[in-house]
């Protein structure tokens, strides 16, 4: 079968960084129109799908006879660009066999594989039978709408495999990401006579040790896969003035669910946690919103795709202990919950995403190409 073409992949993922989908507020469109002219060179039938302004999904759709429907799926957005970097990141920069810039790792790398692996794939369809889609979306970045709102669209897939950073290893499961805002609720008075007041920022502070001592707690639950339960206070922002006792200071939490917790579960835990803390400490707290909810997911580790996947990864060099888990909360959850079995696999590591001179290895970037396609060709035999 064909092989991957180093300076095609470099090409398309320097434009697709040049392309900047920082989310907030994403502006995926754009990336969405470069893929689909891309796609159609390749015979692929495509469709953007608007989200709203600026904002859409793709898919490619590949017909090659009666057969399961593969997915491969990734995000086109990326997290804010950030402080610290040593190059451009929105201009693709290659160093001793790297290849810097935002996104580049997470997971615009994986994008630029799978669409050489569709070029090798509709090359060589004599070894295939069934469909193939390529969906890449919008919006993975802060709560998965563009997955969400793509299988909702879509009859669900047989098989997917979702791009993330996973130095090529097959991951067969993932955690879950709650992401609450809770208001400590005070009484505003003059700083003169704090005593007329109740200072929502102490408040806080005494939630804030109730939810430090449950990370402790939740940190002795683990999986096998993915490590262990979290909850972090992430962002706290209270007080309208210098002179002035708060009302009301808001925190973020970020709590990291494993497979077999449900989203249910988590709310209700942080629910008695605030009771006990009017209760005990006479603290007022509410729940005034969810930034974002994505449970957990996992496909058995003796599944035929998981079997395949760790197989063919390891013929290509991949020396990564595996299946694994990917500890970060992905897409991968909402092909789950419409039917379809999957997995994570994309180049790069996930210790450099979301990091100041983010990068992939070249290397893996073209073994991603050749993974992919020997997967698909795995699972849709002919």
């Amino acid at each position: 079968m064909n092989a991957p073409d180093a300076r095609r992949l470099v090409g398309l993922l320097e434009r697709l960084v040049a392309v900047d989908t920082q989310n907030p507020p994403g502006r995926e469109a754009e990336t969405a129109a470069l893929l689909a002219a891309e796609l159609d060179a390749l015979g692929f039938t495509t469709e953007i799908r608007p989200l709203g302004e600026g904002r859409a999904n793709l898919l490619g759709r590949l017909d090659n006879g009666a057969g399961p429907c593969f997915a491969l799926n990734s995000h086109m957005d990326t997290v804010p660009v950030g402080a610290g970097w040593t190059s451009d990141p929105l201009r693709l920069t290659a160093r001793e066999g790297k290849l810097f810039g935002r996104g580049a790792c997470d997971a615009k790398g994986s994008i630029t594989a799978m669409v050489e692996a569709g070029r090798l794939l509709a090359a060589g369809r004599e070894n295939w039978r069934g469909t193939l889609l390529l969906a890449f979306v919008a919006d993975e970045e802060i709560d998965g709408g563009g997955t969400r709102a793509l299988v909702k669209q879509e009859p669900s897939a047989d098989f997917v495999i979702v791009g993330e950073p996973t130095n090529n290893a097959a991951f067969a499961a993932h955690k879950g990401c709650l992401r609450p805002i809770v208001r400590a609720k005070g009484k505003a008075a003059h700083s003169g006579r704090p005593e007329l007041g109740v200072n929502a920022i102490v408040a806080a502070g005494r939630l804030i040790s109730i939810f430090d001592a449950r990370d402790r707690e939740l940190r002795e639950r683990t999986h096998p896969l993915v490590g262990h339960a979290s909850l972090s206070v992430t962002r706290v922002a209270g007080g309208i003035a210098d002179n002035v006792v708060p009302d009301a200071c808001e925190m973020t939490l970020d709590r990291r669910l494993l497979p077999g917790e449900t989203l249910d579960d988590a709310l209700a835990e942080l629910d008695a946690m605030l009771t006990r803390a009017k209760r005990d400490l006479g603290v007022e707290a509410e729940v005034a919103a969810i930034r974002t909810a994505g449970g957990p997911t996992e496909t058995a580790i003796d599944h035929e795709l998981v079997r395949a996947a760790v197989a063919v990864s390891r013929r290509h060099g991949v020396t990564f202990p595996q299946p694994g888990g990917l500890t970060g909360g992905c897409d991968l959850v909402h092909y789950h919950n419409a039917g379809a079995v999957g997995i994570v696999l994309g180049p790069g590591s996930l210790d450099v995403a979301h990091q100041p001179d983010e990068y992939v290895p070249l290397d893996e970037l073209s073994r991603a190409a050749h993974i992919y396609r020997d997967i698909v060709v795995a699972m849709l035999k002919a």
